[in-house]
């Protein structure tokens, strides 16, 4: 059997140090759980930017400006030692961590940055990277577009786990490379909450007869920064629920068998069994005998796309 453990906190807003503490005391209680995978939010490595929904759209300049810096300043630099202390607990805990970070590009310009969901394996090592494809709306003033080269299901001990975060998920043709590698828990980091989004994580665990687990933001206005620039403007009111969480699980007949963890921080755990995946797949496989290839195929290019290519002598 295997046991989730879906984490559902608030980060230390724009804080990457102290977010990454949070992250390696909530892997050691999960683990203490009895879990073999833990699993954390859309960018919970420095937070979620939720400003870019109270801005106006290329208004705004000077505080858009200065908020970015600070978000750019948090990011995870994936070729430094940024990570190491969650490298460090998933091998000590023997665990698999899965968790949504700002990333830092360190190849090119050194400066873009993504929303990336990285999978470490319980070994303590960097098995997957993947960069989220579209970006949504107002996202894209701060996110660069991600490529398929992480657009991957990995092996691990808790299961076959592939990985799309938020709106992405609503892509039927990114859904569907990810069901044609065998996923067994489909997981969807996520920004977006609410009835309407558990109906579409259960149309997708049916869709894909697949676990599906919606690890959703906490985010709660008095616990931003109080130094944030124009909070007060932004987010006046201290009691408001910028975001409930509503995190969950879902099985293969898209029944939920945990959450929605609803408006409370805690760790969401769930044991589920693998063997339910092939029997939901009797009668639906959507990649295998109810797929019509004859008629439809997808092309999927995973190569790594950059706008220069050096021809080294």
């Amino acid at each position: 059997m295997t046991i989730l453990a879906v984490v559902q906190k608030t980060p230390s807003f724009l804080n990457k140090a102290k977010c990454i503490e949070t992250a390696v005391d909530a892997i050691a209680e999960a683990s203490s759980g009895g879990a073999n995978i833990v699993i954390f939010t859309e960018a919970f490595i420095p937070g979620y930017p939720s400003w870019i929904w109270r801005l106006r759209p290329g208004g705004d300049w000077v505080l858009s400006e200065g908020l970015y810096e600070r978000l750019l300043n948090n990011a995870v630099n994936l070729a430094t030692e940024d990570l190491a202390p969650l490298y460090e607990a998933a091998q000590k805990h023997r665990i698999t961590v899965v968790c949504g970070i700002e990333e830092r590009d360190n190849q090119l310009s050194q400066a873009t940055l993504y929303n990336t969901v990285i999978v470490i394996s319980a070994d303590g090592e960097l098995v997957n990277r993947h960069r989220k494809l579209m970006p949504t709306n107002p996202e894209r003033m701060v996110w660069g577009f991600g490529d398929a080269s992480g657009l991957k299901v990995v092996e691990t001990p808790a299961g076959r786990i592939g990985t799309l975060l938020c709106w992405e998920n609503y892509m039927p043709l990114a859904r569907y490379a990810i069901y044609s590698q065998g996923v067994e828990i489909y997981i969807a980091p996520t920004y977006d909450s609410g009835d309407k989004w558990t109906g579409t994580l259960q149309h997708i665990a049916r869709e894909g007869r697949c676990w599906v687990v919606g690890c959703g933001n906490l985010m709660h206005s008095r616990d931003l920064p109080a130094d944030l620039p124009e909070k007060g403007t932004m987010f006046p009111d201290d009691d408001e629920w910028i975001n409930p969480g509503d995190s969950v699980v879902i099985s293969p007949d898209g029944e939920i068998a945990a959450g929605p963890l609803c408006k409370e921080a805690g760790i969401l755990f769930c044991e589920i069994d693998l063997r339910k995946i092939g029997l939901a797949k009797r009668t639906l496989d959507v990649v295998g005998h109810y797929s019509r290839p004859d008629i439809f195929t997808l092309h999927v290019n995973r190569r790594t796309q950059s706008p220069v290519q050096f021809d080294d002598l």
